[in-house]
């Protein structure tokens, strides 16, 4: 039987924001189970973001979701989030409607209020960098935060590495494996979009991992003549097949990302970046064309080995800071190991993919074409 160290008293809170990710769950169960059976905390998981401290019934009369041992047993493989999320519940940006007219109003003071009559001693927000921004204007109206970083897309600063990413990488490379088969098969040249607005770490790693020729990254604004070339050498070696992986925010020379959308309280939604350098190729190229989004595909699922013991080992380490009272904090992992950082170090800059690093010259070294050759 585990052995409980006596309570310190604490009720803590967890919430998981922005877009859901692998391993979510994960550490959602390292968390409660440290905080639990080492600590003797009680911890109450708050849904959907901050939704349920701006309306703690807003889902039903029974409020948030008491988390216990029973509760996060066997949600360690689960994809998704038992707490759900929401991107769209940032306080300080809440969209009301009245009069058939929507704006933005800032409605902070109410979850503090709402934080302070559940009796919550403390804040672990699992997030990206909108998250932990949230979280940083939070605790500098005072609540205690804890925040651990989560995005598919590697673009948070401060950590060398978000859980999420492993799987969504993985993920995106087993696709290009089916899709170099059928490119191959029918001497087509096939476009893949994936995930990645600000940085291309799922499009390097994947475009790498599953061989891909031609690679186009939110990092390097593209022309198309060094797609066209790489092409066309390829047919002319008896190569009439080509696999390009396109980042949804990659965008051409002098241009910008593809947008679709944009509403209040929510940022903008891009679309169509791979579908724009096919209608770009077509009058350069006779080769027939195909494009394939992976879309939400890249955030579900089984988190990986990796995923799962980052994860688990982040939300371990929330709960110690928390015992600890080491608030301001985001965990992250630094040569190896897990360690505390202040929040505003991860949401200072957008972490991104760096042109020298060893991951993108080895790509070039490969023959893969990023679309800035001379």
């Amino acid at each position: 039987m585990d052995t409980v160290i006596p309570s310190e008293g604490k009720r803590v809170a967890v919430m998981t924001g922005g877009g859901d990710c692998p391993g979510l769950n994960a550490v959602i169960r390292g968390a409660v189970k440290t905080g639990v059976r080492k600590h003797g905390f009680s911890m109450l998981g708050i849904e959907d973001a901050f939704s349920g401290l701006i309306d703690p019934n807003y889902r039903s009369p029974h409020g948030n979701i008491q988390l216990t041992g029973p509760v996060v047993r066997d949600i360690l493989a689960r994809g998704g989030t038992i707490l759900g999320t929401s991107n769209r519940s940032d306080p300080f940006r809440y969209v009301i409607e009245e009069d058939g007219v929507k704006r933005e109003v800032d409605i902070s003071a109410r979850v503090m209020e709402n934080f302070d009559r559940l009796g919550l001693d403390a804040l672990i927000s699992i997030g990206g960098d909108g998250s932990m921004r949230i979280a940083k204007r939070f605790m500098d109206l005072g609540m205690p935060v804890v925040g651990v970083p989560k995005t598919i897309d590697n673009d948070l600063a401060a950590t060398d590495q978000t859980f999420g990413f492993d799987t969504a990488v993985q993920t995106a490379t087993d696709a290009l494996d089916r899709i170099r088969d059928t490119a191959e098969s029918h001497d087509r040249v096939m476009l893949v979009e994936v995930m990645g607005r600000d940085a291309g770490f799922i499009a390097l790693h994947a475009g790498l991992a599953g061989g891909a020729h031609a690679i186009l990254l939110p990092e390097i604004p593209y022309n198309i003549e060094p797609l066209v070339k790489r092409i066309e050498d390829r047919r002319l070696r008896g190569q009439p097949f080509s696999v390009i992986v396109v980042a949804e925010g990659a965008k051409p020379m002098g241009g910008a990302e593809s947008v679709i959308a944009e509403k209040l309280g929510e940022m903008p939604r891009l679309a169509g970046a791979a579908q724009r350098v096919t209608l770009a190729l077509e009058d350069h190229i006779e080769s027939d064309m195909r494009v394939t989004v992976l879309g939400h595909v890249q955030r579900g699922g089984s988190p990986s080995c990796f995923d799962r013991i980052l994860g688990t080992r982040f939300g371990r380490h929330a709960a110690e800071l928390v015992a600890a009272g080491d608030f301001g904090k985001m965990v992250a992992l630094r040569g190896g190991e897990i360690v505390g950082v202040p929040i505003e170090e991860a949401v200072n800059k957008c972490r991104r993919v760096e042109l020298d690093c060893q991951a993108l010259q080895t790509a070039r070294a490969m023959g893969v074409v990023f679309g800035d050759e001379v």
